[in-house]
């Protein structure tokens, strides 16, 4: 472990101990660096490095201070991770979105209320009224987001915020390219609202992979065919 990776560490655990807490603000430099046992350069780096990824906010002229930790100020930093890789791992982003939009439809079905139900097949009858394939994949990602908050983990709908608008850009191309991309869609689309309906987390789950996997397929098969 480096100097700097271990003043990161030493720093981190006075947040996740509770030493220091949302909100609060870090001792002094010289004190802070005292106390655990580090330079005062490689404390410096620690706190550069922490304030990048959000868990401190370095405050110029009144001191660094320990962010709200909330998950929408924490994911900002993979955000941007997952912009700049955006079209290297492309498959890797749908990935990981079949597992969570997964785990939130599972939890959806526990969780979802009736008016939520309800606006969730008013969707599917929209999308089957829209002129555009962009106004298309704008319904489908207000219809994940609705399930997403449905699951009542704000974490889970931060997470898949973040990746479903980078899989867009996919699902355009797809709507335009794949002849019937659309009818799978709301076909697929009421088999999970239809799951949530019957309090089937088995279900939902199933048929949110299913759905996804679709687009993994598609995006796979397409950039087989542009590197061929």
């Amino acid at each position: 472990m480096s100097v700097t990776d271990d003043a990161i560490a030493k720093v981190k655990e006075m947040i996740v101990s509770g030493e220091l807490r949302p909100g609060d603000r870090l001792p002094p430099e010289s004190e802070l660096a005292r106390r655990l046992g580090l330079s005062r350069s490689s404390l410096r780096e620690a706190v550069r490095a922490l304030s990048l990824v959000r868990i401190l906010d370095v405050r110029q002229g009144d001191g660094t201070y320990v962010t709200s930790l909330d998950s929408d100020v924490l994911l900002d930093a993979m955000s941007f991770l997952v912009d700049l890789h955006h079209d290297a791992n492309v498959m890797h982003t749908l990935e990981a979105r079949r597992v969570l939009e997964a785990a939130a439809a599972a939890l959806a079905a526990q969780y979802i209320e009736d008016d939520e139900l309800d606006r969730l097949y008013e969707l599917i009858d929209e999308a089957a009224r829209c002129a555009t394939n962009a106004e298309f994949v704008e319904n489908d990602l207000d219809f994940h987001r609705r399930i997403a908050i449905a699951s009542r983990n704000p974490v889970l709908v931060a997470l898949l915020d973040s990746l479903a608008s980078r899989t867009s850009r996919a699902r355009i191309w797809r709507g335009i390219l794949q002849s019937d991309a659309h009818e799978r869609t709301l076909k697929e689309h009421r088999a999970i609202v239809d799951s949530l309906k019957a309090r089937r987390p088995d279900l939902a789950r199933a048929w949110a992979t299913v759905h996804i996997a679709g687009v993994e397929e598609w995006a796979a098969l397409a950039m087989a065919a542009e590197l061929a």
